[in-house]
Order: structure tokens, then sequence, then C-alpha cells
């Protein structure tokens, strides 16, 4: 028996309609797998539904895979495509497997022998960096900071460092409860030449990127709250 596909499959940023944001062929192939592991089976449910599965999301398969889930629990996963059922991954928001737990599935996919199909789809990280004006041809992605202030201050001057030295736009998301904490922190720690992009809920009708240098942001400061959110710096 040959095995099945792991495809993976983008989800919108926001609750707006996945048409908006999602391939139209993509949204069709949905309708043909029965089997998907997801990072929270609420958010998922309400988007199949919304993209067209509506009285049908009951019958359908679905395994937890979060930061808490065990490696054993992953493992067992693989199963279900070996025994020839194509699988979707589906991450909370945006594209599975980057800066998604789910990349432990396709690593494990990769090491049996199992087709991997990645779908288009939105990526908040892409979509800020194209949206910020700021270099797009030597970028990092440098993911959640410490949550411990000195800490995370120190690790700011590290990325500014970076940055000035490889001309290198640094991406940073935050838990969006916290985002207050990292803006007040990016603004008193870097340069006043330093730029930074404030990039927030992406695709959705309340979208807000900015791009100033610190200086310009202490002039003009703005109240993000709590949305989802990517900060890009370049020193």
């Amino acid at each position: 028996m040959s095995s099945g596909k792991l495809y993976l499959i983008p989800s919108p940023l926001g609750e707006n309609d996945p048409a908006e944001v999602i391939p139209s062929y993509v949204l069709d192939l949905l309708k043909n797998i029965n089997h998907y592991v997801v990072e929270e089976f609420r958010t998922v449910r309400r988007y199949l539904s919304r993209a067209g599965l509506k009285g049908s999301i009951e019958k359908l398969q679905m395994y937890e895979l979060n930061e808490h889930t065990p490696q054993a629990q992953i493992e067992g996963y693989v199963k279900v495509l070996l025994e020839g059922n194509d699988v979707g991954l589906i991450s909370e928001a945006g594209l599975p497997a980057v800066a998604d737990p789910g990349a432990q599935l396709v690593a494990l996919a990769h090491a049996h022998g199992i087709e991997v199909c990645p779908l288009v789809g939105p990526s908040s990280l892409m979509l800020a960096l194209m949206g910020s004006g700021l270099n797009g041809q030597c970028f990092a992605f440098t993911g959640y900071l410490p949550v411990k202030p000195d800490e995370r201050k120190a690790k700011i001057k590290l990325i500014e460092k970076v940055s000035s030295q490889l001309n290198q736009s640094q991406i940073i998301i935050e838990t969006p409860y916290r985002n207050g904490q990292l803006f007040a922190d990016l603004l008193a720690v870097c340069s006043p030449k330093t730029r930074i992009c404030v990039a927030a809920d992406i695709t959705l009708p309340t979208q807000t990127i900015l791009s100033r240098s610190v200086a310009a942001w202490k002039k003009s400061p703005v109240e993000i709250g709590k949305r989802p959110c990517v900060f890009i710096l370049l020193a």
C-alpha cells in the first residue's frame, strides 16, 4: 500500500472569509481530505465551516499537534499517512510548520519517504516584510524574544547589532498581550536611526503597517493593542 500525502494547508490570519486569502483550489482540496492534524480544534472547525465544509466536520478525523504534544504521539500520526490516508496539517493561523510545532510532523514525513505538499496562502511574516520597506534581500526570523524585561532588552541590543553589521531585517513576533511591552523596549533600547515596522492585523480590515525610525516613533507613538502583530527592525 502506498502512503498518503501530507498537505500543508494555510489558514486565514483572522476571522475574514477564507476565500479572501486562500486560493480556490486549496479550498476545493479541503473537501477531499478526511484526516487533519491541527494546532487547535476549535479554530480549525470554524475555518473548515467557513470554507464550505459546514455539516460534514463531525465526520472528519482530527488529531492535535501543539507545543505540548508528546513526540510519541506525533509519531503515531505518521501511521495514518502510512496507511494510505492523505492528511492536512493546519496551524492556528497562516502557514503550517513556519514558527509552528507542525514542523515536527513534516520532518517525520520526510524520514518515512512521505510526499509533502506545501500549499499557497498568507504568511504574516512575509506580508509584513513586503509592506515594511525594509531590506527584503537579507532578513532573519528572530521569533519570540525573552519574556523577562532585562533579557528581552539584551536580546534587542544583540539583534540590532547583527542587523547593523549585516544590513539585515530582523523579524520579531510576540504574544498580543505583550505587544506594548515589546514595542516600548524596542524604542527604549534601539538607536534613534534604527527603523522599526509595526504590522498588525495583516489581511484584515483593521490592518496597520507603519515603518518609522525610532526617533519618529517616539514623536508619534501608536497604541497597538492586543492584536496579532509582526515587528521588523533594521539598524
